[in-house]
């Protein structure tokens, strides 16, 4: 599977990234860049459920979470990248996570992470670990914003959530809806599950937002077409199918089957709805 490139390349993107964030969204809407790798929604580099018992701050974290974070290797940009996403996701934008590592040239690394929803601000001075409900709404809003191509493309998050509800004015510019995600990080069994809006999948594809519809990919020695899974995302098919009831405002899916395979008749509503611009 063809993901993002890491290593320091990634490291100077994410620089960028904190920098628009910070220009770019405010804890009012739900308008925010993506750029996550699908590899790093895996938990192989830096474990979701080992960060739900202590809070989101370094000198709570775990030794092994907090290793996880400054490793030099690619397993630690993986972890940097989880874990800026996390804090957007997490935290008010006047809170921040900082840190510092140290490459593999002995060169000490300085970063801070802004938060920006504030879906959990709290966590900032306690776990999460018995809140289940928080854990898939900062669960849907990371899967909302991954890519598989790591490039950022402004979206609009929307949900029931008074964190992520929608100006009228990023409701008319961003009008396509692309999908819903939802999901579990912090289990110990952990999934992320996504479904298409399927008058939206061609405008996703064109601004390379892969992970609702599934990444296209075709056999040149065949012409054959597959589609692919965004890392370990799930894809369930068309919210149409396995969604209910759209709000009337602002358009997002009230909620979605949690595993329409073994068990359609459970449905949960810690959903998150992207949008798109036309």
């Amino acid at each position: 599977m063809a993901v993002a490139c890491v290593g320091a390349e990634i490291d100077e993107e994410s620089e960028e990234l904190v920098g628009e964030d910070q220009s770019a969204v405010t804890s009012e809407n739900g308008n925010l860049p993506n750029a996550l790798a699908p590899n790093a929604l895996a938990p192989n580099a830096l474990a979701p459920n080992a960060l739900a018992p202590n809070a989101l701050a370094p000198n709570a974290l775990a030794p092994n979470a907090l290793a996880a974070i400054k490793s030099p290797g690619p397993s630690g940009v993986q972890s940097r990248e989880f874990m800026r996403y996390l804090v957007s996701c997490a935290l008010r934008p006047d809170q921040t996570f900082s840190f510092s590592w140290t490459d593999s040239s002995g060169v000490v690394r300085p970063e801070v992470y802004r938060g920006e929803l504030g879906m959990a601000h709290w966590w900032a001075t306690g776990g999460i670990a018995n809140d289940t409900y928080v854990q898939r709404q900062i669960t849907s809003c990371i899967a909302a914003r991954t890519n598989w191509y790591g490039t950022h493309v402004m979206i609009s998050l929307r949900n029931t959530e008074s964190s992520m509800s929608s100006s009228p004015a990023e409701r008319a510019t961003y009008t396509v809806r692309e999908g819903a995600f939802w999901g579990n990080l912090f289990v110990s069994t952990p999934y992320v599950r996504a479904c298409y809006s399927p008058s939206g999948v061609a405008r996703a594809r064109q601004l390379q937002r892969d992970c609702a519809a599934g990444h296209l990919s075709v056999d040149p020695a065949t012409g054959a077409t597959t589609v692919q899974q965004c890392g370990p995302m799930t894809i369930v098919g068309s919210c149409d199918a396995v969604c209910n009831r759209v709000d009337p405002v602002a358009g997002f899916y009230a909620g979605c089957l949690e595993n329409p395979a073994t068990s359609p008749w459970v449905r949960t509503d810690v959903v998150v709805t992207s949008f798109l611009t036309p």
